[in-house]
C-alpha cells in the first residue's frame, strides 16, 4: 500500500478511533482518486487536478452524496499530509463540495406505526422477536447497526434505559417507552438462561447468533407488506418516525437532537421541515382560499 495512505490510516486509528467500515470507506475512495491521479506523486498533485477528479466523478453519473464523500476524503488526506509535512501547501484547500439536494425523510403516520408495532403475533421465538425489534426502534430511535450491536447488558429493563454505540464510537443512553420494554421482557422469555446471558446478542436470528441490518430489513418488509404499507420504508424510517412524532407532539428540538445521537443540530433540523411540509399539506386541503 502507499506509504501516505498508510500513515494516513494509522492516524484514522489511532488519533480518530476510526471504525471498519470509515476506513474502508477511506481506502476506497483514495483508491479511485489515486486512479485517476495515474502516475502523479501525491507532493505533486495541485488544485486543478482534484477539480478534475471531481469533474470525472460526475460525469460517471455517481450521486452528490457520493461525490460529497470523496471530496471530503482528500480533504481530509491532504490536510494530513500538509500537517506532517509531507507536503509543501494542502492542494485541497479550495476543493468545494457538490451541493446537496435535501431530500425530506420518509416515515410512517401515527396510525401506520400503530398497525405496525401490532402485526407480530404469538408468543413464539420469532414473533415476540419481531415485535420487540419494532417497538424498540420506534421507541428509541436506533439506527438499525446500533439495534444489532445490542447486547443483552446493554439493556436496563428496570430503569427504562438503553446503552448504545452510535456513529464515530460515541455511547449515549436512550429511553425505552413501556410498550417497548413489555416486547423485550416477553421476547426474552423465549431464551434460554444460556441464550440470554449478558454478554449474548440481544436480537438473535434462529441459530441464536447475532441479526444483521439486512435480516431486520426483511423482517420489517414482511410486516409492512401484512398492514399494507406499500411505499418505500426502510428500519431508518422508523427513526425518522419516532423524530417527527416527537417534534409533532411538542418536543423541542435539541432533546431530539440527544435522542437520535447526532453531534450537530443541523442534522436534526431536518425534521422541522417534515412537520412544516405537512401543516402546508393541511392548509392546502383545508383552508377554502389556500
Amino acid at each position: 500500500m502507499d506509504r501516505f495512505v498508510e500513515k494516513f490510516k494509522n492516524y484514522l486509528i489511532a488519533e480518530r478511533d476510526a471504525s471498519p467500515h470509515t476506513l474502508r470507506n477511506y481506502e476506497k475512495d483514495l483508491e479511485t482518486l489515486r486512479q485517476t491521479l495515474g502516475e502523479t506523486p501525491w507532493e505533486k498533485v495541485d488544485l486543478l487536478a482534484l477539480r478534475q477528479f471531481v469533474a470525472q466523478q460526475r460525469l460517471g453519473g455517481l450521486s452528490k452524496v457520493t461525490i460529497a464523500r470523496r471530496v471530503a476524503t482528500a480533504r481530509s488526506f491532504f490536510r494530513f499530509l500538509h500537517r506532517e509535512g509531507h507536503v509543501a501547501a494542502n492542494p485541497a484547500l479550495g476543493l468545494a463540495r457538490p451541493k446537496q439536494d435535501r431530500h425530506l425523510p420518509s416515515f410512517l403516520s401515527v396510525e401506520e406505526t400503530v398497525r405496525l408495532m401490532e402485526a407480530p403475533t404469538g408468543d413464539s421465538f420469532a414473533p415476540s422477536r419481531d415485535r420487540a425489534i419494532l417497538e424498540t426502534l420506534y421507541s428509541t430511535g436506533l439506527r438499525v447497526s446500533e439495534l444489532v450491536g445490542l447486547k443483552v447488558r446493554d439493556v436496563d429493563l428496570i430503569g427504562g434505559s438503553l446503552r448504545t454505540v452510535g456513529k464515530g464510537k460515541k455511547e449515549r443512553l436512550a429511553p425505552i417507552g413501556s410498550y417497548s420494554l413489555q416486547a423485550i421482557r416477553s421476547y426474552l422469555k423465549t431464551l434460554t438462561d444460556e441464550q440470554s446471558g449478558p454478554d449474548r446478542p440481544l436480537f438473535q436470528n434462529q441459530r441464536r447468533g447475532r441479526l444483521t441490518d439486512r435480516s431486520v430489513r426483511r423482517i420489517l418488509n414482511r410486516y409492512l407488506a401484512q398492514v399494507s404499507v406499500a411505499r418505500r420504508i426502510s428500519p431508518h424510517s422508523l427513526r425518522h418516525s419516532f423524530a417527527t412524532h416527537l417534534l409533532d407532539r411538542g418536543a423541542d428540538l435539541r432533546s431530539v437532537q440527544e435522542l437520535l445521537g447526532h453531534s450537530s443540530l443541523t442534522t436534526t433540523q431536518v425534521y422541522t421541515h417534515v412537520t412544516t411540509e405537512r401543516l402546508k399539506k393541511v392548509y392546502d386541503s383545508a383552508h377554502p382560499r389556500a
